[in-house]
């Protein structure tokens, strides 16, 4: 080792310490690719599938850069409200129709969007992922889609068709959170708000033949409305005779009591002048002592 020319060693330095570099960075880059960020505002779950810890791992992670060792994954749940919809259209998640169908107390068909505010309890993340091994979307597309549209079946079941078009809508949703609510409370998703997404899609026959009844009630309320001026009318008319006969009983018992008054109005309204004619009736004046 000696004897080996020193030229010949710096550059034999240099790809040693190259080599090792290579590896590091390969060795970074390989940990990069195995590591998972969670959002800021949910909370982690972590999932192992190899090695004798192998399962679910208790302990809820926080937001943040995570590695994840080999058989190993991370699934987040959203810890802060959030609102989610189910409609017709189709929205972030893709084209597919998530409307909520639903029928009244007569079985009429009927469909409508609704929109949920809803978080997970960061404590019972890994015990909700233990009982349905699902992701938040699929935990939310599929089990908790399902008792949201049977909470609001289950209601509108109780009512008809006019009551929800009426104004009874919110009842019904008010009463279908609770249901959903009280079912996943202790799970660990807590569902703040359970709304309507604009109005309920009824039949075409259903609105048509609402439409019609509404309008013989109005038609109904207008010739009540007439009658009663009619007849409140006819009674001003009653009242207006029943006065002017009143008036008149006055006058003549007056009259009779007192006939000089009838004397004293046609003097009132003489104009001065006899007339010329009497055909033997006596004036009713009398103008001789004048």
């Amino acid at each position: 080792m000696n004897n080996l020319n020193p030229r010949f060693a710096l550059p034999g330095r240099i790809k040693l310490f190259a080599g090792i570099g290579v590896i590091v960075v390969l060795s970074l880059i390989m940990l990069v690719s195995c590591g998972q960020t969670i959002q800021p505002g949910n909370v982690g779950v972590k999932i192992r599938t190899l090695g004798p810890q192998a399962g679910v791992d208790k302990t809820p992670m926080p937001s943040g850069y995570h590695i994840n060792l080999i058989g190993e994954r991370i699934v987040e749940f959203p810890q802060i409200q959030r609102t989610y919809t189910y409609t017709k259209e189709e929205d972030e998640r893709g084209r597919e129709n998530e409307e909520i169908n639903f029928s009244d107390n007569n079985a009429l068909p009927m469909t409508a969007d609704v929109q949920l505010v809803m978080r997970i309890d960061p404590a019972k993340a890994p015990s909700l992922y233990t009982r349905y091994r699902l992701t938040f979307d699929q935990l939310f597309e599929g089990p908790i889609r399902n008792d949201v549209r049977t909470a609001i079946a289950a209601e509108t079941e109780l009512v008809s068709v006019e009551f929800l078009y009426r104004g009874g809508r919110q009842q019904v949703i008010q009463k279908a959170l609770a249901r959903v609510r009280n079912k996943w409370e202790s799970q660990g998703v807590n569902i703040s708000q359970l709304d309507w997404i604009g109005t309920i899609r009824y039949p075409q026959v259903i609105l048509d033949s609402i439409q019609a009844k509404t309008k013989a009630d109005a038609d109904a309320s207008a010739a009540q409305a007439q009658v009663a001026v009619a007849k409140a009318q006819a009674d001003a008319r009653i009242e207006e005779a029943r006065g002017q006969a009143e008036a008149n009983r006055l006058i003549a018992q007056s009259i009779a009591a007192s006939p000089e008054v009838v004397k004293l109005r046609a003097i009132e309204k003489w104009d001065g002048k006899l007339p010329t004619t009497t055909g033997g009736a006596v004036p009713f004046i009398d103008v001789g002592n004048r």
